[in-house]
Order: structure tokens, then C-alpha cells, then sequence
């Protein structure tokens, strides 16, 4: 480690109406517009983790990964730790509220070296969360074609409405954060919304449902594998990869009021709201199925679209559908939003190749418009193989938790380590800081080493589980580029406000 920053002498919290001043004591001019509240805060972690994309999209996977029971036992589980590593980052956040958020943190408790691989990693997480969640919208756009107008998906159709989805969420973030949060906030009470209507439909409607027995212990191993814990621990993806995002809130804290507080409540609540929903989402679903196998080999492509078409009909299944294709388009659009402040935060500290472009700021709406360019240009990238192999979706999904999840327990694990040098924020966990802090470090190694091994037998190129591949290159590029960008990457903690502030003067155009 090149530098270890004494914690010790990082400022107090400030008041709730000083949070520029605060950003300021971190070594950032405000160059954001703090235009978004509390429940705009945690609506866009709400919106990012989107029960109505995660468990929708990879509920096919689930069948066959574990069945109802992992389905249901699993989300119950993966969601009480995924809080546990939640109200730990929110403590981190709360005593740095940066746009930078994950990589500053682990810069300032740890050092440069810790804050460079963890912004890597987060940023991968972020990038790869676009692809995976824009592309899981253009599947359920190419269902509710086939149930509309019998129009059948291909590859390259699902491809060119992925990269229409990114064009619309750009231009959205183009307007800046004020119509971000207003679209945020509408999105929390659709989603909550929608569960209420899919679970209300599908519990009334049908004459036939499943059992309670079957919902809650039926194990289903279509996976190859012979091992049924191996099986079952694989079958977690589902619920660890909605429980994802929700970092969200962290990253938009320069642009909300009373950040402090704001954005540490924002992921908390965040995710046991959606602990709660998912739960009577994922159950409504599965006691709603009429058809095991035919569920899994959908003519529509998308399960969830078979469960809806054969318990409600043609006329309802569209419907319900187009509620959830709205629900995965505010998702998408609020991790565009969240990854963009990501690659405008890592590049105002010069980490990225061509800092100086993507850390430019609109004078008009003050958001980082090449940031938010780039950001969908990489997660378009990251999907085009999945015009060429029916697993690459899933290989995007896993892309997003392996490089995400490891990313949240760095910042947990230096707070542990710093101890008593640790100043809190205002919102802290006190006494409970610790071991819920080494819960969710050992959680996060668990399902880091769970979602590096293949998911399916025999191994072949394409059931392979390329999540380790694209860590271990994440990895070898961040090394390298460190030591090209060594001289010049650093936070403010490293280089000093005044040099940070005229760098970043000159990037408002």
C-alpha cells in the first residue's frame, strides 16, 4: 500500500443545512445541483434494486437453479444479510457523502490503492447493471410483442430494442437530477403498485394454484450438477442480484438535500422495502403456476410472461406485462443516472482514461452529459454477445454481482479495521456497528466465491460462468492503467482541495 490516510482527521458531520459546506471539508467544489430530497434518495435505490426487474428477469433462471423453495427461502435469507451489508455501508456513507461514494471511502479509510480497485469494481458493477437490467427490459418487450402481435424474438430484434431502452434513458438523464427524482419518485409507487396488482390477479383470478407445501419446499435441479447444496447456493443469484444498487443513493448524495442522513436512510429503506415486496411477488408468482415445464420453455421467451398468460389469459398478461416493462424502464433509467455520477466522480479524481472529458459538467442543467454517454455506451457493449450465445445474458448479470457486491464490503471492512479513528457521521449504527459490519464483509466473501462457479454441467463455452473471467480482467486492467495513472489519480485527501477545485472549474463547460 503507497499511502494509508490517518482517518483520524477526516472533519465532524456537519448540520443538515450545511451539506456544501461539508462536501467542501471533503475536498469537492459543489458543482451538482442538490436538487433531490430524501424520499427522491431512496426512490433511486428503490428504483435500481426494482423487485419488478431483478426477480421478474432471472425467475426462469430460478426454476431451474433451486425451484420454488431456493426461489422463496433464498430471497427470505440473501435479503436479511443484504440488509446487514446495507445499514453497514450507510454508516460509511454518512460520514462521506460523495458522488465517488464506494472508491472515496475506501480511499480515505484505506488508501489510494483501496480506493482505486474498488472504484474499478464498483464501476463494473454499475456498468454491468446497466446492460443487465436495460437488456432484461428489451426480453419483456420482445414478450409482450409475441403476445401482442405474435411477433417472435430474435437475437437481433431483443439487441435493437436493448440499445433503443439506452437511447431513451440518456436523453432522460440529459434533463438533469430534478426530473431524475421526479421520475424516481413516480417509479417507487408503480413498483409497489404493480406487485400489488400482479399478486392481487394472480391470487384472485385463476382456479387453480399450487400448494402451499409445493411453494415453499418443491427443489427443482435442472442445473446438471448432482449436489443440491452446491445447486441451492447457486440459486441465490436471483435474489443477490435484485438485492443490488442500491450503492445508488451513495452516488446521488451530492445532489440531495441533507445527504448525511438522507442517503444512509435512503439504502436502508431501500432494501427492506424491497425485501418485503419481492417476498409476495416471488410467492404470488409461483403459487400462480399452471404449467412447471411449459413455464420454463415459454414460447414468449420470458417465464413470468407464461405464468401471466396462463392464469389470466391473453388480455391480462399484456397488461400486467406492460406494468413490469415500465417498472424495469425507471430501473434502468436510475442506474444510468447512478453510474454516470460514478464515472463523473472517478474521473474528477483523474482515474479513468480521458478524465477530463467525462468529468465535464452542463453549465445549463448541471449534470455530467459525456458521463452519462459513456456510461450507456459501455453497458451496449458489454451486451453485444448476446447476439451470439443464449447465456450471455446471464453472464452480464453475473458480470454486475461479481463486480458490485465485493465493492460494497471494502469500505465495510476499512471502517472495521480503522476502529475507534473511525469519526461517524450523523447517522451511525453504534454499538451494532461492529457485528453487523464483520456479518456483512463475511457475507459479501461468501456469495463473491458462490458467483464465480459455473452454474451449469457439463461446462461448455457457452455455460461457462465467465464472472471470474471478467473479474481477473477487471483486476489486470486496473493494475495496469495504475501504473500509468498512479501520478496523477488521487482524492482531494491526497492532493488538496484548491488543485481538486480548479481542476474541476475547468471541466463546467
Amino acid at each position: 500500500m503507497s499511502r494509508t490516510v490517518p482517518v483520524d482527521t477526516a472533519p465532524g458531520p456537519p448540520t443538515a443545512q450545511d451539506e456544501e459546506a461539508r462536501l467542501r471539508e471533503l475536498g469537492y467544489q459543489p458543482v451538482l445541483a442538490r436538487r433531490m430530497g430524501g424520499f427522491g434518495n431512496f426512490a433511486i435505490s428503490f428504483s435500481v434494486i426494482s423487485i419488478l426487474s431483478g426477480c421478474m428477469t432471472l425467475y426462469g433462471f430460478g426454476l431451474g437453479t433451486g425451484g420454488p423453495a431456493v426461489m422463496l427461502w433464498g430471497w427470505a435469507g440473501v435479503g436479511l444479510f443484504v440488509l446487514c451489508v446495507g445499514m453497514a455501508l450507510a454508516e460509511v456513507t454518512s460520514a462521506y457523502p460523495t458522488s465517488g461514494a464506494l472508491y472515496y471511502m475506501a480511499d480515505r479509510l484505506g488508501g489510494r490503492r483501496w480506493g482505486w480497485y474498488t472504484g474499478w469494481l464498483n464501476l463494473l458493477g454499475l456498468l454491468g447493471a446497466i446492460a443487465g437490467i436495460d437488456y432484461g427490459a428489451a426480453l419483456f418487450t420482445g414478450a409482450f410483442l409475441n403476445l401482442q402481435w405474435g411477433i417472435v424474438p430474435t437475437p437481433g430484434g431483443t439487441f435493437v430494442i436493448f440499445l433503443v431502452i439506452l437511447l431513451l434513458h440518456a436523453v432522460l438523464n440529459l434533463f438533469g437530477v430534478r426530473l431524475v427524482s421526479l421520475l424516481n419518485s413516480v417509479s417507487v409507487w408503480w413498483h409497489l403498485g404493480g406487485v400489488a396488482l400482479i399478486v392481487g390477479a394472480l391470487a384472485i383470478v385463476p382456479d387453480h394454484h399450487q400448494s402451499t407445501e409445493f411453494v415453499f419446499t418443491e427443489f427443482v435441479n435442472d442445473t446438471g450438477w448432482a449436489n443440491p447444496l452446491y445447486v441451492a447456493a447457486i440459486g441465490l443469484l436471483l435474489a443477490q442480484y435484485t438485492f443490488s444498487g442500491y450503492d445508488a443513493s451513495a452516488h446521488l448524495s451530492e445532489e440531495t438535500s441533507n445527504a448525511s442522513v438522507s442517503a444512509a436512510k435512503g439504502i436502508v429503506r431501500a432494501i427492506w422495502v424491497s425485501w418485503i415486496a419481492g417476498f409476495a411477488l416471488l410467492a404470488g408468482l409461483t403459487f400462480a403456476i399452471q404449467d412447471y415445464v411449459g413455464t420454463q420453455n415459454s414460447a414468449t421467451g420470458v417465464p413470468p410472461a407464461q405464468i401471466l398468460l396462463d392464469a389470466l389469459g391473453s388480455g391480462g398478461a399484456t397488461a400486467l406485462l406492460l406494468v413490469v416493462i415500465v417498472a424495469q424502464l425507471f430501473c434502468g433509467n436510475a442506474e444510468v443516472a447512478a453510474a454516470s455520477r460514478m464515472v463523473f466522480a472517478f474521473s474528477r479524481d483523474n482515474a479513468l482514461p480521458g478524465s477530463a472529458l467525462w468529468r465535464k459538467v452542463s453549465s445549463r442543467t448541471q449534470t455530467p452529459v459525456p458521463a452519462v454517454w459513456l456510461s450507456v455506451a459501455v453497458a451496449a457493449l458489454l451486451a453485444v454477445p448476446s447476439l451470439y450465445s443464449a447465456t450471455a445474458y446471464g453472464a452480464v448479470t453475473a458480470i454486475n454481482v461479481i463486480g458490485i457486491t465485493p465493492a460494497y464490503a471494502i469500505p465495510i471492512y476499512l471502517r472495521l479495521r480503522a476502529g475507534k479513528r473511525f469519526t461517524p457521521g450523523p447517522w451511525s449504527l453504534g454499538r451494532w456497528s461492529r457485528p453487523i459490519g464483520w456479518t456483512a464483509v463475511i457475507w459479501v466473501a461468501l456469495v463473491t466465491v458462490l458467483f464465480c462457479l459455473p452454474q451449469k454441467s457439463p461446462l461448455t463455452i457457452d455455460s461457462m460462468n465467465y464472472a471470474a473471467i471478467a473479474l481477473a480482467v477487471v483486476l489486470v486492467l486496473a493494475t495496469l492503467w495504475w501504473y500509468v495513472a498512479r501520478r496523477s489519480y488521487g482524492t482531494p485527501s491526497a492532493y488538496g482541495s484548491a488543485r481538486e477545485e480548479a481542476e474541476i472549474a475547468e471541466g463546467i463547460v
